[in-house]
């Protein structure tokens, strides 16, 4: 039988090879040590992390648990999201359901009424969240849609509750409107490591993506910054992918997990085994010390091993409704926040 760690490409100490032990010991030292220091691992050490052995794992995680503590101590958040437009997309992300390119019989909604929206705000403002995110399909929202939403935020505060926007490539002046409505987030996922990007989407680049998190950041809003894992990408693109988000230093990292969607170019992709999630996760917190790790679509494949999230690193996720994929319901994971004895904003 096959060791499964070595068809993960990893060096395995054994007693007959003298020094590998060495080698393996260091790198868990060197994790340790960056953990202990509040320091990024390097990128080495990033590799490690996603190709350990599951005996190395808890090793991992103390890591990770020391560095979501030291930022975050004990609190977790909770974020939701409000589909206000939705389908007929122009954009040819072979993951996505509601591109118009795939065949996957998805809604096409329109641009919701502001009363609507009003509407969706209030009822997630039921829920413990701290961030409400209003998400549209498409390219870039158009100009009568950020009025409408400028109008409406200036007109609906919430003490514990943050607007947030998922509206497409903004330019730098709808970007500082929308700040100046009210807007406290924007989120904008780079998806991918920039050398994978193009198997990914052609309907647009790489840097158009880079180009409207950094006019996000110069607008003054907090940038909520990440994207989608499973989608074929090697580990090596996985560590390029936090590396860029690190240099970036974005305020908030959202990770999906791809769920394969009939009808998508990515419909036959393997989806990634629970432990591989959970390294994933890890490895973003020790490579993004400082942010925020969210996770949102793909909790189902971790099936019993969802709690563990917060373990390997995380200290959000996205709870309630998504877009086009299964979520979970929130009392669910209220139980389980209250059963790992972790803090949240309460009602």
């Amino acid at each position: 039988m096959v060791n499964p760690a070595r068809r993960r490409g990893l060096t395995i100490a054994t007693h007959a090879v003298k020094g590998t032990h060495f080698m393996v010991n260091a790198e868990l030292k060197a994790i340790r040590r960056a953990a202990e220091q509040g320091e990024a691992i390097s990128r080495e050490a990033a590799l490690y992390v996603l190709r350990s052995p599951s005996a190395e794992l808890p090793d991992i995680f103390a890591a990770a648990s020391k560095v979501r503590h030291r930022h975050f101590k004990n609190k977790v958040g909770l974020c939701s999201i409000f589909s206000a437009q939705s389908g007929a997309c122009s954009e040819d992300c072979a993951f996505c359901a509601q591109a118009s390119c795939h065949d996957t019989r998805v809604e096409v909604q329109r641009l919701c009424s502001a009363e609507e929206l009003a509407r969706g705000f209030d009822e997630a403002a039921k829920l413990p969240i701290t961030h409400f995110g209003v998400v549209t399909s498409g390219c870039a929202l158009s100009e009568e849609g950020v009025e409408r939403l400028c109008a409406l935020m200036e007109g609906k505060r919430h003490s514990r509750i943050d607007w947030c926007g998922s509206l497409g490539c903004l330019d730098y002046e709808k970007l500082c409107r929308l700040k100046a409505s009210g807007m406290k987030r924007y989120h904008h996922n780079l998806e991918t490591a920039p050398g994978f990007f193009p198997r990914i989407c052609t309907t647009h680049s790489y840097d158009i993506r880079l180009e409207t998190v950094r006019n996000a950041k110069a607008a003054g809003l907090e940038v909520c910054c990440g994207g989608i894992l499973g989608l074929g990408e090697t580990d090596e693109q996985r560590v390029e992918f936090a590396s860029v988000l690190a240099r970036e230093e974005v305020q908030s990292i959202p990770l999906n997990f791809l769920i394969p969607i009939a009808g998508t170019k990515l419909e036959k992709m393997e989806p990634l085994r629970p432990l591989d999630i959970l390294r994933i996760i890890s490895m973003f917190r020790l490579t993004n010390p400082g942010a925020e790790v969210k996770v949102c679509a793909g909790r189902v494949h971790l099936g019993d091993l969802q709690s563990m999230i917060f373990l390997a690193g995380a200290n959000s996720m996205m709870t309630g409704r998504l877009l086009t994929v299964a979520g979970r319901e929130v009392d669910r994971d209220l139980k389980m926040l209250a059963d790992l004895e972790v803090e949240y904003d309460l009602f």
